[in-house]
């Protein structure tokens, strides 16, 4: 009896031991062999990634403080990630405008900011047409099955409608950020990429030209037609497939002699945002990031309390939370984010705009503030 049990055990762990080797060799080929995880950075462009103050020897790039992608975590709440219970994702779709092809017909006198959800925006600022993470695919994640499909069945407006584009804007590469699908179909009609430190390869092995991407480290610069674009920090982490920081991460000053926009990227909140209002502030507008936030990723993430401070410590005259909206990436209940951001935002005095998916805000002269997630 003793011999059958401990034959059937050995028979068992041989089974699983298979199974895992098996599930390794297909993810190994998947990473290898999709073109979503991007390339590789080499030559000229390695060099000076390994010259950047912001570089560690390991072949990383670093905070400026300590960031620990992990905070605690917890294993009893594993299994909620695979659930949409407890109102983490919306019951049907959410209120959005659908945009005509004509809506980018007209100039506007002010900018003009349109939310695409999540991290999404379409800039108009100075006759120039700026796109931040245009990530417009259904699922954030290398495949479908790896990932929850996106609040929304549509868009506000299809790509196929989209205007040429000036300056397309990337934070980091995670996939809700940088889309190879949504890359592949913006490409012809964008003159060029502003990136961060690393991701010119991405692009490059999604056949996009060299010569329309230009690359950031911190505190870098570059002016197009009298607007200032800077690439500024955040406290945030990168990586496709099975790697980790080889590439950097940024947030984005949008100057002008006019106008000042600020848009957070990913970040957990730092000392960053405060040097960045005394350098580049005060903000007529801040895009900051405010949902997929948990205690278990405290430092990568802000909470919604963390969100309003941050826009204060930029100096944003008015401020729009972002991160949310779209795709469900961490437990916490779907209107979470706005809610408390909501509150913390009264109790500060913080001026903040709430827009439907597809509804424009001007900057100084149409701020929405309609509580919309309650209808829902």
């Amino acid at each position: 009896m003793i011999k059958k049990l401990i034959k059937f055990i050995k028979v068992m762990l041989i089974g699983i031991l298979s199974f895992i080797l098996i599930i390794a060799i297909v993810g190994a080929i998947f990473v290898n062999t999709s073109p979503q995880f991007g390339g590789k950075t080499t030559g000229e462009d390695l060099v000076r990634m390994e010259n950047s103050p912001n570089y560690n020897g390991d072949g990383s790039f670093k905070n400026l403080e300590l960031t620990l992608a992990s905070t605690g975590l917890k294993l009893s709440t594993f299994p909620k990630f695979f659930t949409n219970g407890d109102n983490k994702v919306p019951q049907g779709n959410i209120p959005q405008i659908n945009l005509p092809k004509s809506y980018f017909d007209s100039e506007p006198q002010q900018p003009r900011i349109t939310w695409f959800g999540h991290s999404t925006l379409f800039v108009e600022l100075e006759g120039m047409n700026v796109f931040i993470d245009p990530m417009l695919g259904d699922v954030p994640a290398p495949h479908p099955l790896l990932g929850n499909a996106r609040f929304n069945k549509e868009l506000p407006i299809s790509i196929n409608n989209l205007p040429e584009i000036d300056v397309v804007l990337i934070s980091h590469d995670h996939y809700d950020h940088l889309d190879y699908g949504s890359i592949q179909q913006l490409k012809d009609k964008v003159k060029l990429f502003y990136v961060p430190l690393g991701v010119k390869a991405h692009l490059t092995e999604w056949g996009v030209s060299k010569d329309k991407i230009k690359e950031f480290d911190w505190w870098e610069k570059a002016n197009l037609q009298g607007v200032e674009f800077v690439s500024t920090p955040a406290r945030h982490f990168s990586g496709r497939g099975f790697s980790r920081n080889n590439t950097l991460w940024t947030s984005w000053v949008i100057k002008s002699k006019n106008n000042a926009i600020f848009f957070s990227g990913d970040s957990g909140y730092g000392k960053h945002f405060k040097e960045i209002g005394e350098k580049y502030g005060p903000f007529d507008f801040a895009m900051m990031e405010c949902g997929q936030y948990n205690e278990q990723w405290a430092h990568i993430h802000m909470s919604p309390e963390q969100t309003i401070q941050a826009s204060v410590d930029v100096k944003a005259k008015t401020m729009m939370p972002i991160h949310w909206g779209a795709f469900k990436l961490a437990l916490h209940q779907w209107t979470d984010p706005i809610e408390r951001a909501s509150k913390k935002a009264q109790e500060l005095h913080v001026k903040m705009a709430t827009p439907i998916i597809g509804e424009a805000i001007v900057v100084d002269t149409n701020y929405p503030s309609s509580k919309w997630w309650l209808k829902n």
